[in-house]
């Protein structure tokens, strides 16, 4: 029982280690700093606003729901980019060092975390401040969108990670599948101007759901179904187990593809 405690302590400092060292590579050598982590959605956001703005500007909430869209999707799309390649571009580490592989993909995703965990306090204190304050159960549930979301990220990194060491064409793949996805899910429209009869498709796709129903208790002041509910947790949770079976299963071989 002590080693096994004296193993889990040692991992979480190793976790700690490595995303704390991360993040001081990333964002210490530069001027703005983690700010940068914030410009892109927020640029990215004041063009989108300046385009789209015309065609959805009579919904009051478009500039609201546009934001969380993309603050969301900036973090799916940042997780599992640098999810993909953790384990090939921190191979050094794995040759020096021997400590599970599956670490690295973990705190790969650090930074998005923090980036993600930084904009909800700030998007939250907002509509308090703007009169429009989320209730306890509300932004309960937001958290747990956020934790589900992040064990999806999780689990497609876990996956793509053992995968594009032996398919090095996997990461210009993805690349497309995120940029198809970018508008698969209702990022900068609502999905109400899609037929019904597609929306069950579209919420296939990781990022929708967790969007949907973040806009809906955030912004809406509403609460998703039940049914609903059980429909991401269900979602969540078969992606983390399939990224971590595909992970396990190749894990040994690692060694031989970096």
């Amino acid at each position: 029982m002590f080693w096994k405690s004296r193993a889990i302590t040692q991992r979480l400092d190793l976790i700690w280690t490595l995303a704390r060292t991360d993040f001081k590579t990333r964002y210490q050598p530069t001027v703005g700093g983690f700010l940068w982590a914030l410009m892109k959605p927020l640029a990215m956001f004041m063009v989108l606003m300046a385009v789209f703005s015309f065609i959805f500007g009579s919904d009051p909430a478009y500039r609201l729901n546009l934001i969380v869209g993309l603050f969301l999707w900036d973090f799916f799309a940042e997780t599992t980019k640098t999810g993909l390649i953790s384990l090939h571009s921190k191979a050094y580490l794995l040759n020096k060092v021997k400590f599970p592989a599956w670490i690295l993909v973990l705190t790969s995703a650090s930074n998005a975390f923090i980036t993600l965990l930084l904009f909800s306090t700030v998007f939250v204190t907002f509509l308090i401040v703007s009169g429009r304050a989320p209730g306890v159960a509300a932004s309960a549930l937001f958290a747990l969108y956020v934790v589900q979301y992040s064990m999806m990220a999780v689990g497609l990194s876990l996956a793509t990670s053992v995968l594009f060491l032996r398919y090095r064409d996997f990461n210009q793949i993805w690349d497309l599948v995120t940029q198809a996805g970018f508008f698969v899910a209702p990022i900068i429209y609502p999905l109400s101007i899609i037929p019904e009869r597609f929306h069950y498709y579209l919420y296939l796709w990781p990022p929708t759901p967790i969007i949907q129903f973040s806009r809906t208790v955030l912004i809406d002041g509403a609460i998703p179904s039940f049914k609903a509910h059980l429909f991401l947790a269900a979602a969540s949770l078969t992606i983390l187990v399939i990224g971590a079976l595909v992970f396990r299963r190749s894990a040994p071989q690692v060694a031989e593809f970096l």
